[in-house]
């Protein structure tokens, strides 16, 4: 299969420039939101990548996990089915799960809690029209964190539309979208349900979900803009394998030991609904000055059968977030500027008990959590005879939480973490057309979440501190022709009090500050537009190759009597590259050609145990029939096309190495998607 890639270069070669403009557009030509007001991507200051319609194209129906990889120093990893967790250039140290010291962000509203978690998996694919990541810390606009920011968009445009696909393992997928401009609303209807046995044994997966929105321009000057989501998530949790059972056998569920029962037999897994909700305004006071703010609530009933225990969760959330902005130009100068506050509040009610075969049984702790954060900020962006950009912000952060123990015992507290100045500055030059120079330095902060604080050892960990660094980079952005597009950045992110994830004799989790870690890499993405071959054969071809390149390092990191200062961080791999082919066959057929190769990595903190590296082919076919009025795309994808045996999301620093969740074998998805 290498060669044959090797001949999809070499065709691409041969017809360089025979070229065709088409709407898919390179990245240095679309626009970054960035909060309200779109720039040009040649000339942002940050270090930002754009999942467009093409990549998103390659997901399955219940992940993003294939566009999200195609993206230089952005990994999302599954340990099982519905089990996601994010990492932006290497932020996996402390996230069993889910998506921490990540900020996500949903059309305005803010996806993440006020701890900084984020239930990333309640979100279906086909719902998302658009992603922006940011990478680094980007504080001066989207508060403490020190992994990055994502953005997710939904639709823009009208379109009625509806998806049916059945595949491997018993997977079954519908959705339904509706969006329409009508008058002054802008709505959008959104309806999917999914199901599957999965891969393992006790790793199903069930999800329902209802989204509606509308914008609203009831003037020139003013817009409102109301969500809101339904979630119903259950999934269940196979658990980690050590190498022997995985070798014995990939497809079973954590086996029981001597002291511990298995997954099946506890029925692990995760039951999660959640109601979101918000409305925004945004008005425009006069041609120089405007003013946003949004408010927003989301309940949350969570309950999770686990080896050694059954907890509820009942979170309720509140969240804030208004800015004012002016933007004025003077002959070659542009400025702009915005003052700010984000902020949310987090209550939480917890309740474990005995795990009696997936029941509960007799009470084990009750607590209550109230996590308060937010940070005011104050922006400054400059345009210097569109040549020279600016960027600089500055953001005061603030966290605090108050606990209590309810049962068996009483007791509470308050720990409020010291108030954090946070600045960012960042430089872009255009030294030609389509060629441009930037730099950025910037300072992050991340507190822990509630889910650290009172993790699943069920004890609450007073000691825990925020984890903060300084990130500096440098990058350059290239375009060649209106056809090729390259784009290079080297970092260098220096972290302290690192948190780190732990696990007990009984597969519980609890979390330490442990040290502190250098992160140097170099990420590269080349793609380029679609070329017209002129051959009824090989009509059109399009290519994108990314990857990223680390040296990630712990320092001054001390375990009891061991010293792993100098080890390669944990759950890093030292290089990823990804790649993704699109050709058109007869100037119908569409066939998406991806791969994605994963280096070796450490798999606890000592590096004594290490992965094996990994290479996944996936392809799609997609062909479209139109029928009057109605478009009908039918499409075959093809997971893991080599049957590739690897592993897709590790537990690392797993107590009695079971550090592996196998991910599956070569699958298949056939689906239509009808447009009216």
């Amino acid at each position: 299969m290498q060669k044959v890639s090797s001949l999809f270069l070499i065709l691409c070669s041969a017809f360089f420039f025979s070229q065709e403009k088409d709407s898919a557009t390179l990245i240095s030509e679309v626009r970054i939101d960035a909060y309200k007001k779109p720039v040009p991507f040649m000339a942002s200051t940050k270090s930002v990548s754009v999942v467009s319609e093409n990549l998103l194209n390659e997901n399955t129906p219940e992940r993003m996990l294939e566009s999200f990889n195609q993206i230089a120093g952005a990994r999302m990893e599954e340990r099982s089915p519905g089990s996601y967790r994010i990492s932006l250039r290497g932020s996996t140290l402390r996230s069993p799960f889910g998506v921490r010291n990540i900020k996500v962000y949903l059309d305005d509203f803010i996806l993440s809690d006020a701890s900084g978690n984020t239930y990333f998996n309640i979100i279906s694919p086909e719902l998302i029209d658009r992603i922006e990541i940011y990478k680094g810390p980007e504080s001066g606009d989207y508060g403490a964190v020190t992994g990055g920011t994502v953005l997710l968009q939904t639709k823009k445009s009208d379109q009625l539309s509806a998806n049916l696909s059945v595949g491997s393992y018993g997977i079954f997928n519908q959705s339904f979208n509706l969006s329409q401009q009508s008058g002054k609303h802008f709505f959008e209807i959104f309806q999917n349900y999914y199901r599957t046995d999965s891969y393992r044994e006790q790793s199903a997966v069930e999800r329902k979900q209802f989204f509606i929105k509308d914008r609203f321009q009831y003037s020139k000057k003013g817009l409102i803009h109301a969500m809101l989501l339904l979630s119903d998530l259950n999934y269940e949790t196979p658990g980690g394998l050590t190498l022997e059972q995985m070798q014995m056998n990939r497809k079973q569920a954590r086996p029981a030991t001597t002291t511990l029962p298995g997954a099946q037999e506890q029925d692990a897994g995760i039951r999660n609904k959640m109601v979101f909700a918000g409305i925004s305004h945004e008005y425009a006071i006069n041609p120089a000055v405007s003013h946003f703010i949004l408010v927003q609530g989301s309940y949350v009933d969570f309950e999770n059968p686990f080896i050694t225990n059954y907890e509820n969760r009942f979170e309720k959330n509140f969240a804030v977030r208004t800015h004012f902005n002016y933007e004025k130009s003077w002959n070659a100068i542009t400025a702009a500027w915005r003052l700010g506050f984000e902020g949310g509040i987090n209550h939480i009610l917890i309740k474990n008990y005995d795990n009696n075969k997936g029941f509960e049984g007799n009470p084990q702790n009750f607590d209550k959590l109230t996590y308060r954060s937010g940070f005011y900020f104050l922006s400054q962006k400059l345009n210097f005879n569109d040549k020279l950009f600016t960027d600089i912000s500055l953001s005061l952060n603030s966290n605090v939480y108050q606990w209590e123990r309810m049962h068996p015992s009483s007791d509470e507290g308050k720990v409020a973490f010291k108030n954090q100045w946070l600045p960012n500055f960042g430089i872009t030059y255009l030294l030609g057309k389509g060629f441009s120079v930037r730099g950025k330095i910037g300072k992050g902060n991340s507190a822990p979440t509630n889910e650290e604080i009172r993790s699943s050892n069920q004890e609450f960990n007073l000691n825990l501190r925020p984890e903060y660094g300084w990130n500096k980079e440098v990058g350059i952005r290239k375009q060649f022709r209106n056809t090729i597009f390259i784009e290079g950045s080297y970092f260098d992110f220096r972290m302290k009090d690192a948190i780190v994830r732990r696990q007990n004799e009984k597969g519980q989790e609890y979390f330490v500050n442990q040290g502190n870690t250098v992160q140097k890499g170099v990420e590269v993405l080349l793609e380029s537009k679609k070329f017209n071959l002129h051959n009824e054969l090989f009509s059109y071809f399009k290519f994108r190759f990314s990857g990223s390149f680390y040296d990630f390092k712990f320092k001054n990191y001390r375990q009891n009597t061991e010293d792993f200062s100098g080890n390669d961080l944990t759950g890093v791999p030292a290089t990823s590259i990804s790649s993704l082919l699109n050709f058109i066959f007869f100037r119908k057929l569409s066939v998406d050609y991806s791969h994605f190769y994963t280096s070796k990595m450490p798999l606890n903190d000592a590096n004594s145990v290490w992965s094996e590296a990994s290479f996944v082919g996936n392809i799609q076919f997609r062909f479209p029939v139109e029928l009057e009025k109605t478009k009908l795309n039918l499409y075959l994808q093809i997971q893991n096309l080599y049957n590739t045996e690897y592993v897709l999301g590790f537990d690392i620093n797993a107590f009695g190495n079971r550090f592996y969740n196998p991910a599956a074998k070569r699958n298949f998805i056939f689906g239509m998607k009808v447009d009216f």
